[in-house]
């Protein structure tokens, strides 16, 4: 199997890191390096067997570097790392980002080394400083010579495209079945300047109750669509887009339901610090076409109708913790009154050592519930979920804290059941 490209870097270096039998402790008696590893998308133990010259902690506080790692997309089809070092109290002076980027092609385990690999790399100005005869450094320039020639012979432009059809669950009881299903296709383009999406999905949930001298409790829930987009870069700051969507789905009352919004976005800051920090003003016109299986609460059974929408977010991740939150306004231009708002919040945040809060909150104003059919749900709808119920508004939060004390070392990986 060729190995993965390291693409979007200019160079690339191999650590070798030589280490004799005992640790560079035992070598001359100092300290290692204490590390905190903040990385959401990495194999923790995997890190923690593989490098072993340093010490990792639990908590930042203790640190004397902080490794704050994000990932995203690239417009190369692959996931783009972004490793940034924080060193702290005699380390403060020594502080950069790097990035890296992962074919798609890439297995887990290629992943998990490449990634292994940038953190040794990293590492390297911290580890050097507390015992620089431990160590030394193999430079190696091949990687850009792979990335040259990928950049000149992809035979698929940019384009990416995946299969699914997991997510089958089957639940079988001697009075009961459950069987729910999701399967679909992504062909995705990304590049500088486009970013296309065409998403056929494929939703099936089937309920049957049986019962002692009685018909079957049957429930049968189909959702099938059409997500679509095409974005076009403005520069750093605006991006322009057209994104179509269509739906049936017997639950909500959507026989055939499509919707065509042109739209603008504006980011206050440039697009090229996303990863760690967003905050963007979004604004879509355009029209949606339904049709009904049952005549609506509105005595139609199908209509086309103008609607507009208005989305602000912001979007933060640093080493102390993360904030996303965001306002969405829709409108029908038919009537004014018919409208729905959303805001939504999450924030985790460390505030001391060892401590760590997390509050979400969600909450949609319901104004444009005009698939509701005519005439009163049933009980056996409104407990099988099979119609949808009028409602003003929807409210959701949680709360959550962590406090961890003890032993400030986590360099111990323990795999056994």
């Amino acid at each position: 199997m060729p190995r993965p490209r390291l693409l979007q870097t200019i160079w690339r270096f191999t650590l070798i890191v030589i280490v004799s039998a005992g640790s560079v402790q035992a070598q001359n008696g100092s300290e290692l390096v204490k590390v905190f590893l903040d990385c959401g998308a990495c194999d923790d133990d995997h890190v923690r067997t593989q490098i072993t010259w340093v010490d990792y902690v639990r908590d930042p506080e203790q640190a004397d570097v902080h490794v704050f790692i994000t990932t995203h997309h690239t417009v190369l089809r692959g996931e783009q790392y972004e490793f940034t070092f924080i060193g702290r109290g005699e380390y403060e002076t020594i502080q950069y980002t790097f990035l890296r980027t992962i074919d798609q092609s890439a297995t887990n385990e290629e992943e998990r080394s490449l990634v292994n690999e940038a953190i040794r790399t990293g590492l390297m100005p911290y580890v050097t400083q507390a015992d620089p005869e431990a160590f030394t450094v193999h430079y190696d320039r091949t990687g850009l010579r792979e990335h040259e020639a990928t950049l000149e012979s992809d035979p698929w432009r940019h384009w990416t495209f995946t299969l699914y059809g997991g997510d089958f669950e089957l639940d079988l009881e001697s009075n009961r079945k459950i069987f729910d299903s999701r399967w679909g296709f992504f062909a995705d383009h990304q590049s500088e300047r486009w970013k296309i999406r065409v998403r056929p999905y494929f939703n099936y949930d089937l309920f049957v109750v049986s019962r002692a001298g009685a018909e079957d409790v049957r429930s049968s829930i189909s959702r099938h669509g059409l997500d679509s987009y095409v974005i076009k870069s403005l520069g750093p700051h605006w991006s322009a887009a057209v994104f179509g969507t269509y739906v049936t789905r017997n639950d909500r009352n959507l026989r055939h339901h499509g919707t065509l919004l042109p739209g603008v976005e504006y980011s206050f800051l440039p697009y090229a610090e996303a990863t760690r920090r967003a905050i963007t003003l979004t604004y879509m016109i355009g029209v949606t076409f339904t049709d009904y299986f049952e005549r609506t609460i509105f005595d139609v059974t199908r209509e086309s109708l103008m609607r507009h929408e208005v989305d602000f977010s912001v979007a933060i991740r640093r080493p102390w913790g993360d904030i996303f939150g965001g306002v969405e306004v829709s409108q029908y231009l038919h009537d004014i009154s018919v409208l729905r708002t959303e805001l939504g919040c999450a924030v985790s945040v460390r505030l001391f050592e060892g401590f760590s809060l997390q509050v979400e909150g969600g909450y949609e104003m319901i104004r444009d519930q005009l698939s509701l059919p005519k005439g009163d749900a049933s009980l056996e709808e409104i407990l099988l979920q099979q119609r949808e119920l009028a409602t003003d508004y929807a409210f959701s939060s949680s709360i959550a804290f962590t406090y961890t004390f003890g032993s400030r070392f986590a360099n111990v990986v323990n795999t056994r059941f």
